[in-house]
């Protein structure tokens, strides 16, 4: 007897995804707990695996179509990998869909349906994308990557090459009056029209409904990371052995700076729904992980109860999940307070955007050596300047200023986090 294959629930905030790959083609054996098909919402892909031993009979929902929560995705029978007695069908064919689903005879394996039904109709070669998928599986999110970054790169060196070749003695022509006169076409533009991803899509629906129902502000200060950074250099090869290797960063004294900030000024930490304030008696801080799909923000839960490498280690399981697209709807929800680092990228001053329903965000940039006077003498310290941006329909100036000249006296002094003075 045939079983469903079904998407996962979704909770409450995700009403729909995509399908965005399918790994296993109808009639390929798969394994029990082998992935299935990768399901995209506006926060995370979900995975879907094989609930036995068993063969894909029939796709009912092709790569690119829209999913709602528990939908039928395709119908699955149980029996022993390799059996030749599973049937095949498919599922009528759609504009989104490439209708044969094995793998054809070009040289290049692993490319799933929807990345070989773009790159024909772009009219590139697939075995030029590189595949990001699970075992090197070209995707259309590769196809379109490529679309975007490479081959326009290729295309505008080609019209290059044509401009510089000396073009052929013109004939003599009677002159023609300035009206007359058309430029020459020095080669093509070239231009490229492709979808936003779930993800990309929500980030721009968030960061807009952002500015446009919060009264944002931001408010900077500079600190000198001297002290932190000196502790680091000290500390690190301990901190390391005793942390079964966990590396001493920055972003744990920020985080831990920000919790002790937050316990003074508990508007910074509450959130606005509706006409009521909830103030928040616990302490998720969200940090920010910039990803090749776009920006997500995973949280760190009762971050008061964490230490230094518990922090660290948190954080770094976080990016590598991010990276890997294995973040899930848990990781991601909540969060009272969150901090960016756009420092890691070059960002030397910044207007960190919200992220609602939260009130406030803490904004890191680049460490610079600059020229500092210190008790009437200049020094070059190390220095980061800080972005506080909030919600001015809950926070007053004063506060927003007062809590981020906290967090830089408790990182110029980092004795203070752990004394919670």
């Amino acid at each position: 007897m045939s079983m469903e294959i079904k998407a996962p629930a979704f909770p409450e905030s995700i009403s729909e995804g995509s399908v965005a790959v399918w790994h296993v083609a109808p009639g390929q054996p798969a394994r029990r707990d082998e992935l299935l098909v990768d399901i995209e919402t506006d926060k995370v892909v979900l995975e879907v695996v094989a609930p036995v031993d068993g063969a894909i009979v029939e796709v009912l929902k092709p790569e690119g179509a829209t999913v709602e929560s528990e939908e039928l995705l395709a119908t699955f029978q149980p029996g022993e990998v390799g059996a030749d007695a599973v049937p095949v069908r498919r599922a009528p064919a759609t504009e989104e869909e490439v209708t044969d689903l094995t793998e054809p005879d070009d040289g290049v394996t692993g490319a799933s349906p929807a990345a070989r039904k773009l790159a024909t109709e772009e009219g590139i070669d697939i075995a030029q994308v590189q595949g990001t998928g699970r075992g090197g599986r070209i995707t259309k999110d590769d196809v379109t990557h490529y679309l975007i970054e490479e081959r326009p790169a290729r295309d505008h060196q080609a019209v290059r090459d044509r401009i510089q070749e000396p073009p052929p003695s013109p004939a003599p022509v009677a002159p023609t009056s300035g009206a007359d006169l058309v430029p020459p076409n020095l080669g093509e533009r070239v231009e490229r029209r492709v979808p936003m991803t779930r993800l990309r899509a929500s980030i721009a629906r968030r960061l807009v409904e952002a500015q446009q129902t919060a009264a944002m502000l931001t408010t900077f200060n500079e600190v000198n990371m001297q002290p932190v950074m000196t502790l680091r250099r000290k500390y690190q090869e301990e901190f390391q052995a005793r942390h079964n290797g966990t590396r001493l960063g920055f972003m744990s004294f920020f985080v831990r700076a920000s919790v002790e900030a937050l316990k003074r000024f508990p508007a910074v930490n509450a959130s606005i729904d509706g006409n009521d304030i909830v103030y928040h008696g616990y302490y998720d801080i969200g940090v920010a992980v910039s990803t090749d799909r776009g920006l997500v923000v995973p949280v760190v839960r009762d971050a008061d109860a964490l230490g230094l490498a518990q922090i660290e280690d948190q954080i770094e399981r976080y990016g590598t999940k991010a990276q890997d697209g294995k973040l899930t709807i848990e990781d991601m929800s909540g969060g009272t307070f969150t901090i960016s680092n756009g420092g890691v990228f070059g960002s030397l001053l910044s207007t960190p955007i919200l992220n609602p329903p939260q009130t406030a965000i803490l904004g890191m940039h680049k460490i610079d050596e600059r020229a500092m006077v210190v008790n009437g003498e200049v020094v070059v310290l190390p220095m980061m300047y800080l972005a506080l941006s909030y919600d001015h329909r809950l926070i007053d100036g004063r506060e927003a200023v007062r809590f981020l000249v906290a967090v830089k006296e408790m990182l110029e002094d980092p004795a203070r986090i752990l004394l919670e003075l």
